[in-house]
């Protein structure tokens, strides 16, 4: 038995496990009641609660003024719209009106929606871990006063089970706790709040990276990955877009060494050690179950070991971080089936994810009808008579049965590839995508008569950056086989980040989330960042100066608000709301953390724009989780990816001309052939306007041609006017 005296205080104790099961429940019995004060939030997820017989507050003033001049506990609950739990423990306890009318009585009640304000989340989640040895969503953590958490725990039954207490017990005895104990919640509450601002203080390790060290992750994930399914842990088991990615960075880097001298600095790693399980898991993923094969675009993760049963709610994050690995492994390998899944994803962000104004929705819901998975999966006979003659072939595709193979249902994913396909059927292999998707097509069409789940319809800046960058790239890339659809990608680009800096961006400040023509939050670090990379990628796409400069604008701001003078920054800025603790995430979760992010955004603005500040501040924080990142490289991906652009050797191309009107074309061509993540590019007619990168001042057309600098740390070789020349170079 756990002997915390924060868990054993009321003589309860939890044994919850990580109980973040994010698949929304649409409540169909709406309370009827006078809605409470959430219905004057924006906040889908605090909307869905705006009916029940709970006095909630949104977090502010008033409730906080509240629990001080009544003297009372603060239960926070905290959750967002795509939680399966979140909205189970609604159903069976929030909208109990004798459950509420305890809750109204004895605490003041609180709730925040996680993704709005993701600075509460962390510090309360790491109450909760600290308190329970798990955290999860819907997250219960009961406060002082003066915010000091007491007492937490993730999903509370309506009655014992499950190896835990009821909420009523729960409520009953924390009530009479505060009453009749008040020093021990004070003791507890303090003691515990300390030790959250110490944890925040602490210093990570920190020598500098080495290229060898990069060299060691790789073994370390090669140890744990696994080779069976793919992917790594067991269930649920999560996509892990940005461990993909530093693999496929560590591929081109063995690549490059196989062209050189043997480097005593590193122990060289061969090219497929760290291709394999990077492909391997796409390959697996792209199979279906995670993967809607049918409309396109992830789910959270996988139930189960072989991908195959989803939590099916679409989060914006995953299919902009999956978007860019497909993107990637496409560029490296030419794998067809890589780029379908890439523009199939786009596609559903597209249709199903993206506003009028050109914003991207956060989330789709994993139920519909009050049904887990219900607008996805099938049964025999649907399939049957959706496909008719084309039946038999699809069945063997998906490997499907009457009795389903999840539930009495069929979730798709595929049984035999291609060819095999081809040879029992007596096809070309080349018609069997052709066939399939004629069958995704129909499939698709009779699905959209169904109920759709619903939408999580806030837009978030870091979420809607992180997707601008895939399109972003993804026209790029495509731009040489399809002009039209690289040029529709550009422009799904260019309006998102115009839209962001509009109404995000209102007056110059930036702010976290927009709903209903109206924005939320100030910024968190994590939005600055993200935002930042973003904006240097549309500028490494049309060159047009605005979004380097407004980059350039937002890593000042950037650093003078979060900046913590110990090394790092902080994930609110200074002049943010007083906390218990002032949060600095410096692990990598479902999206990248802020100062991963930062060092990322940092190290590519140094290498355009020659400030030794913003490169200095990028290895000083990287130095903060050296030792972390090698112990566990699937936690500090995003961070191993950033070492591996601050430890290469980073080419730095400049293309300058005579003229706006003088082609630059072939030779911007020519960079872009090839996957290069750590190269950058900078491009403008001579002289450059104001503003403009460093990279490209000095540095004038040769012989009256539109001409290309290959530079290294700003010192550059011989400028070229040739495509075959500029190859050589590169």
């Amino acid at each position: 038995m756990n002997n915390d005296p924060a868990i054993n205080l009321c003589g309860i104790v939890i044994h919850s496990g990580i109980i973040c099961l994010p698949d929304p429940y649409l409540i169909e019995h709406i309370v009827d009641s006078m809605a409470n004060r959430l219905s004057q939030t924006t906040s889908p997820y605090l909307l869905q609660h705006a009916h029940n017989p709970v006095d909630w507050f949104p977090w502010g003033a008033e409730a906080l003024q509240k629990a001080k001049s009544e003297d009372k506990p603060i239960f926070l609950s905290i959750g967002y719209a795509a939680c399966h739990w979140c909205h189970v423990m609604a159903h069976e306890s929030f909208e109990d009106s004798q459950i509420a009318e305890y809750m109204n009585a004895h605490f003041v009640n609180i709730k925040v929606d996680r993704e709005e304000r993701p600075d509460l989340d962390s510090i309360y989640m790491a109450a909760t871990v600290s308190m329970t040895g798990s955290g999860g969503w819907p997250m219960s953590v009961f406060l002082t006063p003066e915010l000091k958490p007491f007492y937490a725990g993730t999903y509370f039954p309506p009655e014992p089970r499950y190896n835990m207490p009821s909420f009523r017990q729960v409520l009953s005895s924390l009530a009479d706790a505060w009453q009749n104990r008040r020093d021990e919640i004070t003791s507890v509450s303090q003691r515990l709040t300390e030790n959250l601002q110490a944890q925040a203080r602490a210093s990570q390790s920190g020598h500098a990276l080495h290229q060898r060290y990069l060299d060691e992750a790789v073994r370390n994930l090669l140890k744990s990955y696994d080779w069976g399914y793919g992917g790594w842990g067991n269930a649920p088991k999560f996509p892990q877009p940005m461990t993909i990615e530093f693999l496929l960075r560590r591929t081109l880097q063995g690549i490059h060494s196989q062209n050189k001298a043997p480097n005593p600095e590193r122990s060289e790693m061969t090219t497929s050690e760290a291709l394999k399980p990077a492909l391997h898991t796409l390959h697996a993923m792209a199979r279906g179950g995670i993967y809607d094969v049918v409309g396109g675009g992830f789910a959270r993760y996988s139930t189960d070991n072989l991908w195959r049963v989803p939590h099916f709610e679409k989060m914006l994050y995953d299919n902009a971080q999956l978007a860019l690995a497909y993107l990637h492994a496409w560029q490296i390998t030419g794998e067809a089936a890589f780029r379908h899944v890439l523009t199939d994803t786009l596609a559903f962000v597209e249709r199903e994810l993206t506003s009028p104004e050109s914003g991207f929705y956060s989330s789709l819901d994993a139920d519909s009808e009050g049904e887990e998975g219900k607008f996805y999966v099938w049964s025999a006979a649907e399939l049957k008579s959706v496909l008719s003659e084309d039946y038999a072939f699809f069945q063997a595709a998906y490997g499907v049965t009457d009795p389903g193979n999840w539930e009495g249902k069929v979730v798709l994913q595929r049984a035999i590839d291609d060819g095999t396909l081809a040879a029992r059927f007596g096809l070309k292999p080349e018609q069997v995508p052709v066939k399939l998707g004629d069958c995704h097509a129909r499939l698709w069409a009779a699905r959209e008569a169904r109920v759709r789940p619903g939408t999580d319809d806030k837009i978030l800046t870091a979420w809607n950056a992180l997707m601008a960058q895939a399109f972003t790239e993804a026209a790029r890339a495509i731009q040489s086989d399809d002009p039209v659809l690289g040029h529709h990608y550009l422009m799904m680009a260019t309006r998102n980040i115009q839209f962001l800096l509009s109404a995000l961006r209102p007056k110059g400040k930036l702010r976290r989330s927009w709903r209903d023509n109206q924005s939320n939050q100030s910024a968190f670090l994590e939005d600055y960042a993200a935002l930042i990379i973003s904006l240097l990628e549309l500028y490494q796409t049309d060159f047009d100066n605005r979004w380097f400069a407004t980059a350039a604008e937002l890593a000042d701001e950037m650093i003078d608000r979060f900046r913590d003078p110990d090394g790092g920054f902080f994930d609110t800025p200074a002049d943010g709301e007083s906390l218990p603790v002032r949060p600095k995430d410096l692990q990598d979760n479902a999206t990248p953390c802020g100062n991963s992010l930062a060092t990322d955004a940092l190290l590519r603005l140094a290498a355009l724009n020659d400030n030794p500040e913003y490169r200095r501040l990028a290895d000083e924080t990287l130095g903060l989780v050296t030792n972390a990142a090698l112990q566990y490289p699937t936690a500090f991906s995003r961070w191993l990816s950033a070492a591996d652009f601050a430890l290469a050797s980073v080419k730095q191309v400049a293309v300058v001309s005579n003229s706006k009107s003088e082609p630059v074309d072939n030779l911007i061509r020519v960079v872009r052939e090839k996957y290069r993540p750590n190269l950058v590019l900078a491009c403008a007619s001579y002289p450059p306007p104001k503003g403009s990168p460093a990279l490209l001042e000095h540095r004038p057309p040769v012989n009256g041609k539109t001409t290309a600098y290959i530079c290294q740390g700003f010192v550059c070789n011989n400028p070229v006017n040739s495509i075959g020349d500029l190859r050589k170079q590169l």
